[in-house]
């Protein structure tokens, strides 16, 4: 296996990780990347083909866990019920539970608030130049998300606050200060959301709190633990994912001379979601020793799945770094795959083919009026700020 070295927080590969990216698959399927001591796959179908492999999961085996730093226990505690860090048999009953609640048609009903808040939130723009990022890209997803699980609007800059605080551990950047940040909102986030849940187990409403504490399956229900971390999921996963989803978006179509309209909008999202997406790492531990394109790993050691890299594969997607929603194209990574698929993704399409269109629908004349600045957050790939106006 070859070796390739990258630094994750590099200024240019954070502009643009895909020319690492180009340089590693030509490789081969598999290389190891020194700078995070592991095997990624860089290929299109052999990120597919490990999502669905039984031999790899999200969980470290138990037999090599190892304790977690003490300043970091509030941040584990909540992550210890995260579907998204569990497997079989307790994430087939969690997503069971949270799929219940979480319906197609809940999702679906949604559609009027998005719409009407997109165009709120594009009715509070100043006249000149404003920030895509901060005034509609970051309000949208987590005031939705607020109103979905039914806790206060109000609340929305505090709960971006917290999810921007707890996402940080999953950043090449990180270091105590960020831990201490994520432990910190952990604990507040689940202090805050225990006394709501409290309050709607006696008082239902019609929000996803309450239909999260009355789903049942096989006489099972949440417990309040998990209650509480799978609404912290749902916030921190659906709103950081859209937020640069729907930047990244804007400034592709910009950049590309594209609009988009209701009529496209679908294949749009498709389009955004392959050529930049938001998140461009997941990593899972194997189960078994398993040799993987000449690689030999051992029961407990990490690979790297590049869903960036896998969405710009030529083989699969002709002309991958060229902006085009007309393109024909099977499936693209940024959701994940097999079980552990992510369950927002109904939602997430949701607000970008109704928002995309809204935005450029209300402002024709929308351009960028200074360069682009992606953050350093690797493995989530979005901008930190992105300049518009829409003067004639």
């Amino acid at each position: 296996m070859q070796r390739f070295s990258q630094s994750p927080t590099d200024p240019d590969f954070v502009h643009s990780p895909y020319p690492a990216y180009d340089r590693m698959r030509a490789m081969g399927p598999m290389v190891w990347w020194d700078d995070y001591a592991m095997p990624c796959a860089t290929d299109h179908a052999t990120v597919q083909a490990l999502f669905r492999d039984k031999r790899f999961g999200r969980e470290v085996p138990p037999e090599l866990a190892k304790p977690h730093p003490a300043h970091l226990a509030p941040f584990y505690a909540v992550e210890a019920h995260s579907m998204l860090e569990l497997e079989p048999p307790r994430h087939t009953r969690l997503r069971g539970l949270v799929l219940r609640a979480f319906t197609s048609r809940r999702i679906a009903a949604l559609a009027p608030e998005i719409s009407t808040l997109s165009h709120q939130l594009i009715d509070a723009l100043p006249d000149g130049p404003f920030d895509a990022l901060a005034q509609f890209a970051q309000h949208l997803p987590v005031i939705i998300i607020a109103r979905l699980l039914g806790v206060p609007e109000a609340m929305a800059p505090q709960l971006l606050q917290w999810s921007n605080a707890m996402v940080a551990v999953y950043q090449a950047r990180r270091d105590t200060a960020l831990e201490l940040a994520a432990a910190q909102a952990a604990s507040d986030f689940s202090e805050f959301l225990r006394g709501y849940v409290a309050t709607r187990r006696n008082a239902p409403q019609d929000d996803l709190i309450s239909h999260l504490i009355a789903a049942e399956e096989d006489g099972q229900r949440l417990n309040a633990d998990e209650l509480i971390t799978t609404c912290i999921l749902l916030l921190n996963a659906g709103h950081e994912a859209t937020v640069h989803t729907i930047g990244n978006g804007i400034k592709a179509l910009l950049e590309a001379g594209q609009t988009v309209t209701q009529d496209n909008a679908s294949a749009v999202a498709e389009e955004i979601m392959r050529f930049d997406p938001p998140l461009h790492m997941f990593t899972r531990y194997a189960y078994a020793d398993v040799t993987l394109h000449g690689h030999s790993l051992k029961r407990g050691d990490q690979v790297a799945l590049l869903l960036g890299a896998a969405n710009r594969d030529p083989s699969v997607y002709p002309d991958p770094h060229r902006f085009d929603p007309t393109r024909a194209m099977p499936a693209h990574t940024a959701f994940g795959g097999g079980i552990h698929f992510c369950v927002g993704a109904p939602l997430a399409r949701l607000e970008l083919q109704i928002a995309l269109p809204i935005l450029f629908e209300r402002l024709p004349n929308l351009r960028i009026v200074e360069p682009p600045r992606y953050a350093n957050l690797y493995h989530f790939h979005g901008l930190e700020r992105l300049m518009l106006s829409n003067d004639a």
